[in-house]
């Protein structure tokens, strides 16, 4: 007798749930790979369309450069600096005023592609900015450009080229704003570079291997991608710190520091020195006799006091730790590398001592030092850069760019004892022997100077900022020059005689 086996009617059941399942879960792991894939298609088709459609890789921008007559560029008086015309094919070709302004406009090459503010505002000196997300869709192919749009730069073109000059063939940078505005009156880099070479097709190759090849990186935007051991110009940024912080007051002294001028300061078994500026005997030093003789140890006991973590903050209030905000790529200026344990990042209190007066793993840009001038003499509050002031032009796009606020980094009473205190270092009786040149012919004027050791063999980086007049600031300046010896070698007179250059142009006060 032959038994037959069936199969249990819930074995029956639980089959069919299995597959029933598994088809379940692939309808929707695919009808969530379509959703993806719609979601990314909308995104870059819709959202992400004016951004891609206008970059200055995409090809249809650079069909479109070939051809297409750019915007001009203008300094703040109407001077041109960048214009367009056609070559002998009918194509587009830029030409540059001089190569005083090539750091900050830069260039427009068929080969070379854009940089500076060229690669900035690609899109609306081509025209290709107009149309909105949804525009974008339906017009993304064809790139048809509508009215280029010019830009209105802040900068002045007179002090520019009194810049560039000034720094003569040293390597170094420039940067004057307006403190009460944030708009950049000079931003000069050196050494220059010929812009106009790398936009002609017939000279850009040999030019920009020349320029790639040249050890002195004349290609290098100093004043804003340039990167210094700032030395006693960042006491200033420790005395912001230490007022906003309540840490110390400007009568703050300290019992140590008439002892320590002669033997030094030992933290953590690292000796600090001063022994470079007049002795002061027993004198204990407040904020304004420190500043003016610019005593490395009684800014490295305030960094101390202050604390490394609200240096750190302080720092970051004025722009420290983040590309700054600008139109043009800035690079990002530091008190210390971050990698120690100590709070804020420090290796020790010897790191955060030493960093305190401007040495240590401190590294800045001249940009960044010019709106630490900026914030002292425009009473605490620190304005947004900018160099671009208008979009000109028919096209859609076309407006005026303001000033705009950035931060109140302190108040107004600490701002001020900071204003007298580089006041005293520029125009005080000893103040004078470290910023020799940086007083302005009656004109009040505010500043720092700066000697960046940077340890073997060489001159030191020259450094000085400062603004004017003192009372109601119009001008405040940041000058380094790369090897330049002492701060009241090249970079403070260099700054005095600019900033006496702007009163003759705009009037004194």
């Amino acid at each position: 007798m032959i038994v037959r086996r069936t199969a249990a009617p819930d074995a029956d059941r639980r089959r069919s749930r299995s597959i029933g399942a598994n088809v379940f879960r692939t309808g929707i792991a695919i009808a969530c790979a379509f959703s993806i894939l719609a979601l990314g298609a909308g995104w870059w088709q819709v959202v992400d369309a004016q951004r891609l459609s206008t970059a200055p890789d995409n090809p249809a921008v650079i069909a479109v450069a070939r051809r297409a007559l750019r915007g001009p560029i203008v300094d703040r008086t109407g001077a041109w600096l960048a214009r367009s015309e056609r070559d002998a094919n009918g194509e587009a070709l830029r030409l540059y005023r001089d190569d005083t302004i090539s750091h900050v406009v830069g260039y427009a090459s068929r080969r070379y592609g854009t940089a500076g503010l060229e690669r900035t505002y690609n899109a609306e000196l081509l025209g290709l900015s107009g149309s909105g997300a949804f525009g974008q869709v339906f017009d993304k192919f064809g790139q048809d450009p509508e009215q280029p749009l010019g830009l209105q730069l802040s900068l002045d073109l007179r002090l520019q080229h009194a810049a560039v000059t000034g720094l003569g063939k040293d390597k170094g940078a420039v940067v004057m704003l307006d403190p009460t505005t944030g708009e950049i009156l000079a931003l000069a880099s050196t050494p220059t570079f010929d812009a106009g070479a790398i936009a002609d097709p017939d000279t850009s190759a040999a030019t920009f291997d020349a320029l790639a090849d040249d050890p002195s990186r004349p290609l290098l935007p100093r004043a804003t991608l340039g990167r210094y051991v700032p030395g006693s110009v960042f006491k200033i940024v420790t005395g912001i710190a230490g007022l906003d912080s309540g840490a110390i007051t400007p009568e703050t002294t300290y019992p140590e520091q008439p002892a320590a001028e002669q033997k030094g300061l030992v933290v953590d078994g690292f000796r600090i020195r001063d022994g470079h500026h007049p002795s002061t005997g027993d004198t204990a030093l407040d904020l304004y006799q420190a500043t003016e003789v610019s005593c490395n140890i009684w800014y490295a006991l305030t960094g101390l006091q202050t604390g490394g973590q609200r240096l750190v903050d302080e720092a970051g209030e004025l722009g420290f730790g983040a590309p700054i905000p600008f139109d043009l790529p800035t690079a990002i200026s530091q008190v210390t590398g971050g990698g120690g344990s100590a709070p804020g990042g420090f290796a020790d209190d010897a790191e955060l001592a030493s960093a305190s007066f401007g040495q240590g793993e401190t590294f800045v840009t001249p940009l960044q030092m010019a709106l630490v001038a900026a914030t002292v003499a425009n009473d605490g509050v620190l304005m947004k850069p900018h160099v671009v002031t208008a979009l000109t032009g028919e096209g859609p796009g076309a407006r005026t760019i303001g000033p705009e606020e950035w931060h109140q980094v302190l108040g107004t009473t600490d701002a001020e004892a900071l204003k007298r205190a580089m006041q005293q270092a520029v125009e005080g009786r000893l103040g004078r022997e470290f910023t020799a040149g940086a007083k302005v012919p009656g004109v009040p004027t505010a500043g720092k100077s700066g000697t960046a050791e940077l340890g073997g063999t060489g001159e030191p980086h020259s450094w000085f900022i400062g603004f004017a007049p003192v009372d109601h600031p119009r001008v405040a300046i940041a000058v380094l020059v790369e090897r330049g010896g002492r701060g009241d070698e090249r970079a403070a007179p260099l700054a005095g005689d600019l900033m006496q250059r702007y009163f003759e142009l705009y009037g004194n006060p």
